[in-house]
């Protein structure tokens, strides 16, 4: 049986939602060194400029690697059934999201899941497949949230930081599995914790 691994990550590190600072650079330089003995066959990315930066940055230890812009992948907001029944932290956070906007991201969401989270096709015992997602926070969010079977607005509060890992498990006899989640080991202290607010940083 084989085993398929998703592998995500969350853009580096930028600015007005441009391309990657210096330390985003390096977060993402980090991660492609992290992946490099991984047998990736895509790098699947969001067509943003910071995402696409992120990827080709990581493909430079992946020389090997397709690197795939995918407009599924990019920055918008999962399906919130019914914003108003959520806790007023989450209301607030979501004011001013138009009716298209939930609309629009609620079909790019299901489309990811649709494409991205599977089992592997029928391959030769052992065959295990790894590929890269280079994404947004709200849709690592929502895959996770999938993969863990959670209502839908779940996504809402699973928060990454730039360049961690996060990887699930597909299988075609059980559901899939979490097998890591934000996970920060390849990067210095210096480089952890961005996307998140200063005094998480514990």
């Amino acid at each position: 049986m084989a085993n398929r691994f998703l592998h995500l990550a969350r853009h580096g590190e930028a600015i007005d939602e441009g391309r990657l600072t210096e330390a985003g650079q390096q977060q993402a330089r980090l991660l492609g060194r992290r992946l490099a003995n991984v047998p990736l066959t895509a790098i699947h990315h969001s067509p943003l400029p910071r995402a696409v930066h992120t990827a080709e940055l990581i493909g430079e230890s992946l020389p090997d690697v397709p690197l795939c812009a995918e407009d599924v992948l990019g920055d918008y907001i999962p399906p919130v059934p019914d914003p108003d029944a959520l806790p007023e932290v989450y209301t607030r956070f979501l004011d001013g999201v138009t009716p298209t906007e939930y609309t629009d991201g609620a079909r790019l969401a299901a489309a990811a899941i649709e494409r991205y989270a599977l089992p592997a096709v029928s391959e030769p015992a052992g065959s295990d497949t790894h590929e890269l997602i280079v994404t947004h926070n709200f849709l690592i969010g929502w895959f996770i949230r999938h993969a863990l079977d959670a209502p839908d607005h779940r996504w809402l509060g699973l928060n990454q930081s730039n360049c961690a890992l996060t990887t699930i498990l597909y299988r075609p006899d059980r559901p899939p599995a979490l097998v890591r989640f934000n996970d920060m080991s390849h990067l210095p202290a210096e480089l952890r914790w961005t996307g998140f607010p200063s005094d998480l940083n514990i």
